[in-house]
């Protein structure tokens, strides 16, 4: 065995990284980078904001320090970065409520991803009881914490998409599982002529944002489970982030009752992940394992989605990535059975 080649530093580090995330979580949930908003301040001084241990508190903003996040200016002194800066709550496509829900809340699921290895099951309902939905369903707060990451996400993703996509062919947009409707309110703002649906579980959909954004008389919402049916009425329907929430004959359901709504001719555009051939380092590959522990879900490659669609009604006719997100956006088309 002597002449077997290993990197024991290298899958060492990788190895760390999780304790590094952990730290990350830390921050987040003492608004860290929200307290450095403002210009510099020492490690004593953040601490009495915290309600913290300084000397451990120093600790923690040193390791982060080591990989970006924070500067340490002068002794125990320290200011934001822009990666810091991510973190903060008051800014628009934030990472804290990711980090929080994704480092923090879902934190035990991770601890049983073997299970979902072993069995190709998801592991969320092993390390919490109930599977992710109900879970999310049966508490408020994780709700609204799930809530601010869709939305939080959406806001990075709006300008990519109304920047690659022209939406002012179509009368209405209907999203379905469309949360707060963040990226409805995006589509409709950049779009004048345009109106919305935004449709979701009754627990999940509001139109407190709409309200806010001046864009309630453009746009409703709709409650109701995307397995039974889905609003008719558009000529344009948006799956964002919920295929890969899902295995495909899950899939193939959800993508029944769109195409149950939508005319033929209409056009479906599914933003999700799309991997890539080969096996460079991706976004895409991590969050694969993401969507299976947590619900048995997955990312797709184009191949299979092409294939998943098809199997429902729909021809892709383009997949055009975008910009500041792993996101691609997938147009398809509404054909009759015999076309695909």
């Amino acid at each position: 065995m002597n002449d077997v080649t290993i990197d024991r530093t290298g899958l060492f580090d990788i190895a760390l990284n999780l304790l590094t995330a952990r730290a990350i979580h830390v921050a987040a949930e003492l608004r860290i980078a929200d307290h450095l908003a403002t210009g510099p301040a020492s490690s004593a001084r953040l601490a009495e904001a915290t309600g913290t241990h300084e000397p451990s508190l120093y600790r923690l903003l040193r390791l982060l320090a080591s990989v970006g996040l924070f500067s340490e200016t002068a002794p125990r002194t320290f200011i934001t970065t822009p990666r810091a800066n991510a973190l903060r709550s008051d800014i628009p496509g934030s990472l804290r409520p990711f980090v929080l829900h994704t480092l923090g809340l879902l934190y035990p699921a991770w601890g049983e991803m073997a299970h979902s290895i072993r069995t190709g099951e998801e592991a969320f309902t092993k390390a919490f009881g109930e599977p992710v939905w109900q879970y999310h369903a049966d508490r408020s707060e994780a709700n609204d914490l799930m809530n601010q990451v869709m939305s939080r996400e959406s806001e990075v993703m709006i300008d990519d998409m109304v920047a690659a996509y022209d939406f002012s062919s179509f009368g209405t947009v209907v999203d379905v599982g469309g949360g707060e409707g963040a990226l409805i309110a995006g589509v409709l703002a950049a779009t004048p002529g345009v109106r919305g649906i935004v449709f979701d579980q009754p627990h999940v959909v509001s139109n407190a944002l709409l309200r806010s954004a001046g864009l309630a008389d453009r746009a409703k919402v709709v409650g109701g489970d995307f397995f039974d049916s889905v609003p008719g009425g558009g000529d344009a329907y948006i799956l964002k982030w919920v295929l890969h929430d899902w295995n495909d004959e899950n899939c193939i359901e959800i993508l029944t009752s769109v195409r149950a709504a939508i005319p033929t001719g209409g056009t479906l555009l599914v933003a999700e992940s799309v991997i890539e051939p080969g096996n460079d380092p991706a976004a895409s590959k991590i969050l694969d394992m993401v969507m299976l522990v947590l619900n048995g879900g997955q990312e797709r490659t184009r191949e299979q989605f092409e294939t998943l669609l098809g199997r429902a009604g729909f021809h892709v006719k383009r997949v055009l990535p975008m910009v500041s997100s792993s996101t691609s956006l997938i147009e398809a088309i509404a054909v009759e059975p015999n076309q695909e």
